[in-house]
């Protein structure tokens, strides 16, 4: 039985708590646009939002994202690191995990929380192809975070990589998280607290 979850390791520190006024935001005045203006606005936003899902954020050294899904009592981890998070790279993870746990001969339970790309349409041949071989198991809708132990998983490893630390480059991060991952194996998933 494996738990799947997605995260995102950041370069740089985040602040966890903060302190800001209450108070109501100055909005500019604005003038209605037209319907051209409009259009133009959107296309804009569309493309920004292309380039932001593109490995360019990888190259530029802002993020990893990382798909991840620890065995429950062995705290084995199978991750993967990609651009986005898309119902594609979902695939090919799948792939990678069934690569790994093929070899026993026995059912691989996948526990997966209600997020797109864990019910894209794209996942059916790949689901085909190990029926009876692999199969998911999907959480009650709005359960929160207290029904996948992974949860846990990331925050102990956010804290050992990131706690108030910036990193010099993307490379860095990645070794630092692989590090994190590789190390936490020796230790049972029951003893993350979340």
């Amino acid at each position: 039985m494996l738990y799947e979850d997605e995260t995102i390791v950041w370069r740089f520190a985040l602040p966890r708590l903060g302190w800001w006024r209450r108070t109501q935001r100055y909005r500019l005045p604005i003038r209605p646009l037209s319907q051209g203006q409009i259009k133009q606005a959107e296309s804009c936003k569309r493309q920004t939002w292309l380039q932001y899902r593109s490995w360019s954020r990888i190259t530029n050294g802002v993020l990893l994202s990382v798909i991840g899904a620890v065995q429950y009592g062995t705290a084995k981890v199978c991750y993967k690191i990609v651009p986005h998070f898309d119902a594609q790279e979902f695939r090919q993870y799948i792939h990678q995990v069934m690569a790994t746990f093929s070899r026993t001969g026995k059912e691989v339970v996948m526990v997966v929380d209600r997020s797109g790309i864990h019910r894209a349409h794209k996942l059916d041949a790949t689901l085909e192809h190990y029926h009876n071989k692999f199969r998911f198991h999907f959480l009650p809708a709005h359960c929160g975070h207290h029904l996948n132990p992974i949860e846990g998983f990331w925050r102990v490893m956010k804290d050992a990589i990131g706690a108030g630390r910036c990193w010099r480059d993307l490379p860095t991060l990645y070794q630092r998280t692989r590090h994190v991952l590789m190390a936490h194996q020796e230790r049972p998933i029951y003893e993350f607290h979340w």
